[in-house]
């Protein structure tokens, strides 16, 4: 089996959780269906999940359930901010943004007086990146024209970033979660990022829980 994967025993081996614990919180939209795969194997029919997005989810589910309910766990994971409008003041005031995004965004021509759901998200992630070394300024100019286009059609479904580079040239994609991409030879890829992992320290800092 791939090392992406990992099977329903394993995961509740290596976790600690009971078998019923992971299917409440899946019945609780903690744990999203398409992350239970089914596939054979030599005992029949199997479960396995994406290991590098379970992983993590689980770990803060656990830490995070004390002092929150499963519902309002349920909200932090969803994909969805709901109607959020800010500005830039706000965004800095909110340690969403530094200065250093916001004077990339307006080099860009994208500054708005305010930013709503998919601008918001598309700065935080900006932000992240760029702070910790993960891409250049040029490369931040380039996730906010495919972000900026893009995201917005992801609203409603988990969605991946990939930055890839063919002779030091960069490119950015938006892609499904978990969606098999092929490259032809030469293409490097950089990062894979899960953007649900972005939405869910969002929300946090927002305060919607």
């Amino acid at each position: 089996m791939t090392d992406d994967l990992i099977s329903k025993k394993e995961l509740l081996d290596l976790t600690g959780i009971s078998y019923g614990q992971l299917y409440r919180w899946k019945r609780k939209n903690l744990i999203p269906e398409e992350w239970f795969i089914r596939k054979s194997s030599y005992t029949g029919q199997e479960t396995f999940f994406p290991k590098q997005q379970i992983l993590p989810r689980i770990d803060k589910i656990i830490h995070m359930k004390e002092g929150l309910s499963l519902d309002e766990l349920a909200d932090v994971f969803s994909p969805s901010l709901g109607e959020v409008e800010m500005s830039a003041q706000q965004l800095l005031d909110r340690n969403i943004v530094s200065l250093a995004s916001l004077e990339l965004l307006t080099e860009a021509g994208r500054e708005q007086s305010l930013y709503g759901l998919e601008q918001i998200m598309m700065l935080y992630v900006l932000e992240r990146l760029l702070m910790s070394g993960d891409i250049t300024r040029q490369e931040g100019s380039l996730l906010i024209e495919v972000m900026s286009d893009h995201y917005y059609r992801f609203r409603d479904r988990a969605s991946e970033l990939l930055l890839i580079r063919k002779m030091g040239v960069p490119t950015f994609m938006l892609v499904g979660a978990g969606a098999e991409l092929y490259f032809d030879q030469g293409v490097k890829v950089v990062l894979r990022i899960t953007l649900a992992t972005f939405m869910e320290e969002l929300k946090l800092k927002l305060g919607n829980v």
